[in-house]
């Protein structure tokens, strides 16, 4: 019988998330090819431009020019007592087409010295292969994951970058929140669909290669680094069921499973057997190679990463409808909602623990929890963000006490410790940081960093393990 666990271990990792698509920009600098998010001038909950418009504004075009900022933004990180940082490569920096025989050196040396970096820092990198960042070449020639030969390049570029960085990462998550594959195809796997086309065939068609292409890749870690770990990643805020209603309840459950099939995947090796159900009900017939069951088998994650931002509630009948922040139904008048809709609920992440490690039994890392806030700059110019500490604390308060249920956890990173452009709406008036920047919706401002009163309050309690939360 495993010891009751009081407080959060020694080597659990603090920290904070970004993507690089969110806050790198020079979307074209150093050799750097398109990927899917230049395409996003409203983020991916809205409309895709094809082709990239001269006159228009793309947010992340030049985001919050991370690329060129990060020696000043991880010496903020590293003040606020960071222990860990996760970001991710944007494929089309090392592959600019996707397909490439050769990588670009530029690319790899940006990485090489962002990791640099972080570790000189005293930052552990944890690094996503993929986070919303599939090259547009592979959309536009191959029709992205609905082609079976995407496999390969992935996996070329993953060979790449596990070479390259064996030295320096050491945890690696492979598609960022693959199951939001169910609700923004478009953003998690560049997939758009044609006129006529089976919308939920081509995206389970896709998932199946993606999963072929994890369970690979998990392989080819192993070879390559295999004193390190890797982990998948998905959307998993969580969703009750609106009332006892037995029939809200078991509709619930099945929503739940739509996301949770992603994990059963990639953690247990096998298709849970209701999916045989869903693909019969929606007229899906998934194309499988010889060998692919045993490959997803045989390769399995180390560890269950999933970003948690919220919780909503489900009435039956009501269509399955969801955003970044996870499954969106009818709001919960129990609990408080921010400006963007999203209803805060510390519980909810505890509960939330409770269920993944009951059902998978293998360590959890919250990559993502964080909240969208509009912030004010007051007469003194200071940012007194009282609401993001409340969010913060409590949240870490749930973590606590699921360690205490007995739940292993291996670390937390709030999404995200500076401001970025919204994936979501493309917006920089959705703050999340503990740092200001000085940038609008519109791309006005100067890019000055400033910290906010939550930034003080973060490095006090990763200085303190969470001990005085």
């Amino acid at each position: 019988m495993k010891k009751l666990i009081t407080k959060f271990p020694k080597d659990f990792m603090w920290g904070g998330a970004i993507a690089a698509n969110q806050a790198e920009g020079a979307y074209l600098e150093d050799g750097k090819g398109l990927d899917i998010s230049a395409g996003f001038p409203n983020g991916i909950k809205h409309d895709y431009d094809q082709v990239i418009e001269e006159n228009k504004f793309y947010p992340t075009h030049e985001a919050i020019d991370f690329y060129h900022r990060y020696k000043e933004d991880l010496a903020l990180m590293e003040e606020m007592n960071f222990n860990a940082f996760r970001t991710s490569i944007n494929w089309s920096r090392i592959y600019p087409n996707g397909d490439d025989l050769e990588p670009n050196e530029a690319g790899l040396k940006y990485y090489d010295d962002l990791f640099d970096e972080m570790i000189k820092r005293g930052m552990q990198p944890i690094v996503t292969l993929s986070h919303y960042e599939t090259p547009v070449h592979l959309v536009k020639q191959y029709g992205s994951w609905r082609n079976r030969k995407l496999i390969k390049f992935f996996l070329n570029y993953c060979e790449t970058v596990f070479e390259h960085y064996k030295d320096k990462v050491k945890y690696w998550l492979t598609f960022n929140e693959i199951n939001n594959m169910r609700r923004m195809p478009g953003g998690a796997g560049g997939i758009f669909f044609k006129e006529g086309e089976n919308q939920q065939q081509v995206i389970y068609q896709a998932s199946h290669n993606m999963f072929v292409a994890n369970s690979l890749s998990i392989k080819l870690f192993k070879e390559i680094i295999p004193e390190g770990q890797i982990g998948c990643m998905l959307s998993l805020s969580n969703t009750y069921p609106n009332t006892c209603k037995p029939e809200d309840v078991f509709e619930t459950m099945e929503l739940r499973r739509r996301s949770l099939m992603f994990g059963d995947v990639m953690i247990r090796g096998e298709y849970p057997s209701y999916t045989a159900r869903i693909w019969d009900e929606e007229g899906i017939e998934i194309h499988m190679e010889p060998g692919d069951e045993e490959i997803i088998k045989c390769h399995t994650v180390d560890f269950l990463a999933f970003s948690y931002y919220r919780t909503s509630t489900h009435k039956f009948g009501q269509p399955f409808h969801g955003d970044t922040g996870g499954d969106q139904g009818t709001p919960n008048p129990y609990i408080e909602t921010t400006p963007w809709g999203w209803q805060i609920d510390p519980l909810g992440l505890r509960y939330t623990l409770n269920e993944l490690y009951d059902r998978y039994q293998i360590p959890l890392f919250v990559v993502e929890n964080g909240l969208g806030q509009i912030d004010e700059i007051d007469e003194n110019g200071d940012i007194n963000d009282d609401y993001r500490i409340d969010y913060v604390r409590d949240h870490v308060k749930a973590m606590k006490e699921a360690l205490r249920d007995g739940v292993e956890i291996m670390g937390y990173t709030y999404w995200g410790p500076i401001d970025i452009v919204s994936v979501g709406t493309g917006e920089m008036k959705k703050r999340y940081g503990f740092i200001y920047v000085d940038r609008d919706n519109e791309g006005n401002g100067t890019m000055e960093r400033r910290k906010k009163k939550s930034f003080h309050w973060y490095a006090e309690l990763i200085r303190n393990n969470g001990k005085n939360i």
